[in-house]
């Protein structure tokens, strides 16, 4: 066991009556950020309610333009010259439906018809609803309405069950499901983005600081640079987005939010303890404050440009959804650093002590700091350090290596969990988890229609080999009907043959499946006839739905395995640039590896076995891990930034103490405030955000009090000055070492 080495006391810290900085310094300086920063916040607030109308939530739009379904997507609008969006309307009787009140019936799909979004008829048609088709039991019928506007689909859908409700005979019940209905239903899932999620991630943090600093103003000052950060970030985000540089989705939007207000207040903690050591070492707030930022500049900006890379290696995805949040969220990251460098320090230089009232810091005598030296204990590196950190402190000192083989073996254990991990992708009606008429619908469509209603798989084929691809197609289990496209608006049920519209050689094939189109069963018709129907056509493309929710897994699981690696490697590099070491940064990267194994399998028997989720998104690993593998190398930035500030001062064993002593208090706040912000996500009722939120929010805790409170430093402790191998910090403390030997 590593004996610690002799108790050298901290070096007195002399009190400083420093003449103040230049008037630039303290008056134009200051002026001038808080002007700019009040025209970000005044430019940028207004635009929070203008963002739906720059988001789409259309999973077809994320996929690459090289996925098959996505060719064919443009195959089909060349067919259709319509990019409309079908909605399924549903209508089941409590008794059989004669086949006389089928007229009744006709009449509400013309209702249907004519809700303004509709897509119009053509000529020589009276509607381009087709219905009602009745069920083969007799008890529902169904209508196939084609939604034209494709950018108010939400508003479109709200009207046509307004006028179900009002148009549908007594004894039935009415839905309006399908692809429209079920992107309805996402839309309306996410409409808490711009208010609900803000306010209670807000409150939450603001509960959170005052508790930790039980002072009045700070926290306002604090989430003052947080929601300031926010706008400026908002503000780039949506000209990004109506200019076409991005594409902005529900869940970026909700990310990004979280994201620049966690981000911002754990920056702003780091430079308000700073500030707070540095007003009890001086008496001029301004020489203070000047000194806090120096001192808190580098692992604050190696933090975020840790986390700016980490994001912007989602550019490497082949998913426009992953793609696209690397650079929005990198942008709130950006403006999370500019604000707890410029905004924040200037609040704190303009209020100075009155920041932390009631309890004001004042400067330490040296009387003080002698009774803080006796604190430690004779521990060498703990003096001035108190509380918990002290006996933290303590027991890393007399046990690090068991201390240290405690935290890896419950770490290991914890991450067991991942063998029941299901990240293979939801059907789509499980991704909304409030009440959603569509969800419910497309039940009932599943009882009385082939369930795939409506979001046939569509095959697209050469003319010479469309019979032969339509034979192979309707041989195919789980196919119900498959029909060439001949101009209608759902497969021909009439039996009769009608020419095939023809484009540029090719003729689309479209086949009813007898599963519903986002389960599994079939998920797996699609990758039969992919892998059955190149034999009658070597060019045959295979699409619609099924496929887009199918290629999207697929796409995002092949992210996960490229990406990780490069978001490793690039924060590896950083850290041995920050840290002058290879062996420290190759310790802290196999930590947060182990700490989001154990959070990921915590997650995984949570999600099953407490809340019952069906499964998870194929996406929710590679978000959780660039998540938590950034941030939580920011906390170890953080703690090994002071740890190599004191081993230069007091030697490697009792700067590690010191250093965690010294970082505890804010570490662990700025942990818990990040694990508050992204748990607000929960309250967005969205599958992949309740599963991100508990996931970040559980890992952010664990890595907080297990990680960086137990394993990196006791595994360093038990080290030693080998931590800094090959730098001339290695080297120094060695060569200090054989001195001392030799005296």
């Amino acid at each position: 066991m590593p004996q610690s080495a002799p108790v050298q006391p901290s070096p007195a810290r002399p009190t400083r009556s420093a003449a103040r900085p230049p008037r630039w310094l303290r008056v134009v300086l200051p002026t001038v950020l808080l002007l700019v920063w009040l025209v970000l916040a005044g430019l940028g607030g207004p635009t929070f309610g203008k963002l739906s109308g720059v988001s789409s939530n259309d999973q077809a739009a994320f996929l690459p333009a090289s996925a098959e379904s996505t060719e064919v997507q443009a195959w089909q609008e060349k067919f259709t010259d319509s990019e409309a969006i079908p909605a399924i309307v549903v209508i089941r009787s409590d008794e059989k439906i004669p086949t006389a009140d089928l007229r009744q019936y006709a009449a509400i799909g013309a209702k249907l018809g004519a809700v303004d979004g509709v897509q119009k008829p053509q000529s020589g048609q009276t509607t381009s609803v087709a219905g009602p088709i009745p069920s083969e039991d007799g008890l529902a019928v169904e209508f196939i309405v084609p939604i034209a506007d494709s950018n108010s689909v939400k508003s479109v859908v709200a009207d046509l069950r307004s006028t179900l409700a009002d148009s549908i005979p007594s004894g039935t019940t009415g839905w309006v499901t399908g692809p429209a209905g079920l992107t309805a239903d996402l839309v309306n899932a996410f409409g808490g983005i711009d208010g609900i999620l803000l306010l209670v991630a807000v409150a939450a943090v603001f509960v959170i600081l005052l508790l930790v600093y039980r002072a009045l103003l700070l926290p306002f000052l604090v989430l003052l640079t947080s929601v300031f950060a926010l706008c400026a970030a908002i503000l780039v985000v949506y000209l990004f987005a109506l200019w076409g540089w991005i594409k902005l989705s529900g869940q970026s939007q909700g990310i990004l939010s979280i994201l620049v207000i966690g981000a911002a207040t754990d920056y702003s903690l780091l430079l308000v303890a700073r500030s707070r050591e540095a007003l009890e070492q001086m008496d001029s707030r301004w020489t203070a404050i000047l000194r806090a930022w120096k001192a808190a500049f580098e692992p604050i900006v190696a933090s975020g440009v840790t986390v700016i890379l980490a994001l912007l290696c989602l550019l490497f995805s082949d998913l426009n959804s992953n793609k696209s949040l690397g650079p929005i969220a990198a942008i709130g990251i950006v403006f999370s650093l500019l604000s707890a460098l410029t905004l924040l320090p200037t609040l704190l230089a303009v209020f100075g002590r009155a920041s932390f009232w009631p309890f004001r810091p004042k400067v330490v005598g040296e009387h003080d700091r002698r009774h803080e030296h006796e604190a430690g204990q004779r521990v060498a590196g703990l003096e001035g350090v108190r509380g918990v950190w002290l006996r933290v402190g303590r027991v890393i000192a007399r046990r690090p290596r068991v201390t240290w083989i405690v935290a890896f073996v419950l770490l290991a254990a914890c991450a067991l969990g991942l063998t029941q991990l299901k990240a293979n992708g939801v059907s789509q009606t499980d991704v909304v988890l409030s009440q959603s008429d569509a969800a419910d619908g497309q039940k009932v469509l599943a009882e009385h229609f082939d369930a795939g209603s409506g979001s046939p798989v569509l095959i697209v084929t050469t003319e010479a080999d469309a019979d032969a691809v339509l034979a192979a197609a309707k041989s195919t289990d789980g196919i119900a009907t498959a029909t060439l496209y001949a101009g209608n608006t759902r497969p021909s049920t009439t039996g009769q043959a009608a020419e095939p519209i023809v484009k540029d050689g090719r003729v689309l094939v479209q086949a009813t499946l007898a599963d519903e189109p986002d389960s599994a069963a079939a998920e797996q018709v699609v990758r039969t006839l992919r892998s059955t129907l190149p034999a009658e056509d070597p060019d045959v493309l295979v699409g619609g739905v099924t496929a887009i929710a199918l290629d999207t897994n697929d796409t995002a699981q092949n992210d996960l395995v490229k990406i990780i690696p490069i978001v490793l490697g690039v924060i590896l590099l950083i850290l041995m640039l920050l840290l002058r070491s290879i062996l420290a940064p190759v310790l802290l990267i196999g930590s947060v590896v182990l700490s989001y194994a154990a959070a990921l399998g915590v997650s995984a028997l949570v999600f099953d076995h407490v809340f019952g989720f069906p499964g998870a998104d194929a996406s929710v690993p590679l978000f959780g891990f660039v998540f938590l593998v950034a941030l939580g190398v920011d906390y170890n930035i953080f703690l090994m930034t002071r740890v190599r500030e004191e081993s230069l001062r007091i030697g490697t064993r009792p700067g590690i103490l010191r250093g965690l002593g010294m970082t505890g208090s804010v570490i662990t706040s700025a942990g818990i405030v990040l694990a508050a912000t992204f748990a607000a996500l929960a309250v967005i009722p969205i599958l992949f955000l309740v599963q991100i939120a508990f996931i970040v929010a559980f890992g952010v805790l664990l890595d907080t009090v297990i990680v960086r409170s137990l394993l990196v430093p006791a595994v360093s402790y038990d080290i030693g000055r080998a931590i800094w191998w090959p730098s001339r910090l290695w080297k120094r403390t060695m060569h200090s070492e054989r001195a001392e030997s030799i005296d």
